[in-house]
C-alpha cells in the first residue's frame, strides 16, 4: 500500500509499504477513505517531537471502510464506514473508565514520557513512539488497536467531509471549550486560528453563545473567515503588536477567559527566537504570558496547543496573584465527545466543512506538508482521497493538485 512516511526533518516520502493485518483479536484494518494534515502534524516535520524514527507512518486523522476484523470486534463489522479516534485507548483502564481516554494507562510504552513527565499518557496513531509508535493514516490501509473503544460508525446522513474530522479537530475543540469553563455571555480571546481555533470560535458563537470573540492571528484569510462566519473581532499581530494593548481597547476590562489555540514552535520576541535555536527553551511562553496580562482576575486560561517540555520566562506571578486558573486541556478524550458532536452536526449548528479548503491524491502529502506549514494560497484543512474515496460531496472542494 502508498503511505507517507517520515524520513528526517523537512523530508517525507511516499513509499510502498505493507498492508497491516490484525494481530489482536480487538484490532480492525480499515480501507482510508479519507485523511488529513494536521497543525500539530507540523511538529514532527520540523523533528520537534521526540522519538520519531525513519519510516514511521504520519497521520492521526483517518475515516474509512473496515475491511476485517478481529474476533472481539463487536462495535463493528466490515463494510461499516467508520471513523477512527486519534487517541489510542484500551477501553478497560481506571482512565477510560471514567471517559479520560487519552490518559490511557495501557496504550503507551514510552519509558522517556514516563521519566519526563512522571507518567505516560495514551499512544496516538502516527505520532512518534513517544506516544506508542503506532502506525498512522495517511495511507491507503490502517490499523486501528482496541476498535470497540476507538472506531465510531458514521451514520449515512454524514459525509466524509464532516466525518473525518471526528477523529480530531472537532471534539477536540468541543473539549477545549467546555474544560475551559467557557459560558453564556462572556468575552472570549482565543489565540492562533488554525484548524482547532477556528473550530473552538464556531463553538463559542453557534453554541457555547460567546458574548464577543476576539482572535489572534497573523494570517489575514483566517482572521477574515471568522469575522465573517461568526463575527469575531480580529488582532493582526503583525500589525498591532502590543496584543494585550489591543485588547484593553477593544474590552477594557478584560477577557472573561482566553484559549490558546497557537502552539510552542511560534516565538515573537528576539529572545526567545535565540533561546528556542539554541534549546535553551523547547517552549516559548509568549502567547501564555499574553493571556495571563489580558484575562479578568480569576478569569480562567485553557491550553490546547501542543506544548513539549521547558519554557523560560513564564509570568508565573500573574498567574498566582490575579488568582487565574490556567487548564491544560490536555489531549483531548474525544471519544466523549462523540454523540454530542454528532448531534450538533447533524442539527446543522456546527459544520466542520466551513475550514475545509483543499482536497487532495493522498500521494501528493509531502507536498501538502510543506504548503500547509507556509499557510500558502489560504490553505488551512484539507481532505487527502485515496483509490477508496468516494466523489467529493456537492458544496466542497474538487480534487486538485497541490502544484496547481
Amino acid at each position: 500500500m502508498l503511505a507517507c512516511t517520515w524520513m528526517g526533518k523537512e523530508k517525507l516520502e511516499m513509499q510502498q509499504v505493507g498492508v497491516p493485518l490484525v494481530t489482536d483479536p480487538e484490532d480492525t484494518v480499515i480501507k482510508v477513505t479519507g485523511s488529513t494534515v494536521c497543525g500539530s502534524d507540523l511538529h514532527l516535520y520540523h523533528a520537534e517531537i521526540l522519538q520519531m524514527k525513519k519510516g514511521d507512518i504520519l497521520g492521526h486523522e483517518v475515516m474509512g471502510i473496515v475491511d476485517t476484523v478481529g474476533s472481539n470486534v463487536t462495535s463493528v463489522k466490515p463494510g461499516d464506514r467508520v471513523v477512527a479516534a486519534f487517541s489510542i485507548a484500551c477501553g478497560k483502564c481506571d482512565y477510560c473508565k471514567k471517559q479520560l481516554y487519552t490518559a490511557c494507562d495501557t496504550t503507551n510504552d514510552s519509558k522517556l514520557q514516563e521519566e519526563l513527565y512522571g507518567m505516560r499518557i495514551s499512544g496516538i496513531m502516527g505520532y512518534s513512539h513517544f506516544v506508542g509508535g503506532f502506525a498512522g493514516g495517511q495511507a491507503e490501509y490502517c490499523r486501528i488497536p482496541f476498535s470497540n473503544t476507538n472506531l465510531l460508525k458514521v451514520p449515512e446522513s454524514v459525509p466524509d467531509e464532516k466525518a473525518l474530522y471526528l477523529s480530531d479537530i472537532v471534539p477536540t475543540s468541543y473539549h477545549t471549550v467546555w474544560d475551559t469553563g467557557c459560558q453564556e455571555n462572556e468575552i472570549i480571546g482565543v489565540w492562533g486560528l488554525g484548524p482547532i481555533g477556528l473550530n473552538v470560535v464556531q463553538w463559542l458563537r453557534n453554541v457555547f453563545k460567546a458574548a464577543r470573540i476576539i482572535v489572534i492571528d497573523d494570517v489575514p484569510e483566517r482572521l477574515h473567515l471568522a469575522q465573517v462566519h461568526w463575527g469575531a473581532e480580529p488582532i493582526n499581530f503583525k500589525q498591532d503588536q502590543d496584543v494585550v494593548k489591543k485588547i484593553f481597547e477593544l474590552a477594557p476590562d478584560g477577557l472573561d477567559r482566553a484559549i490558546d489555540c497557537a502552539g510552542f514552535r511560534y516565538t515573537k520576541s528576539l529572545l526567545h527566537k535565540v533561546e528556542h535555536a539554541v534549546g535553551l527553551e523547547t517552549d516559548s511562553p509568549e502567547v501564555l504570558n499574553e493571556c495571563l496580562r489580558a484575562v479578568k482576575k480569576f478569569g480562567s486560561i485553557g491550553v490546547i496547543a501542543d506544548y513539549a517540555a521547558y519554557t523560560n520566562h513564564f509570568l508565573v506571578g500573574a498567574l498566582m496573584e490575579k488568582g487565574i486558573r490556567l487548564i491544560g486541556c490536555g489531549q483531548a478524550p474525544v471519544q466523549r465527545y462523540w454523540d454530542v458532536c454528532l448531534e450538533h452536526i447533524e442539527s446543522g449548528l456546527f459544520d466542520p466543512t466551513v475550514i475545509l479548503t483543499n482536497r487532495y491524491p493522498l500521494e501528493c502529502t509531502p507536498e501538502v506538508y510543506k504548503r500547509f506549514d507556509a499557510k500558502d494560497g489560504g490553505i488551512i484543512k484539507v481532505f487527502l482521497e485515496t483509490q477508496y474515496s468516494s466523489k467529493p460531496t456537492t458544496g466542497t472542494p474538487a480534487l486538485s493538485n497541490p502544484d496547481e
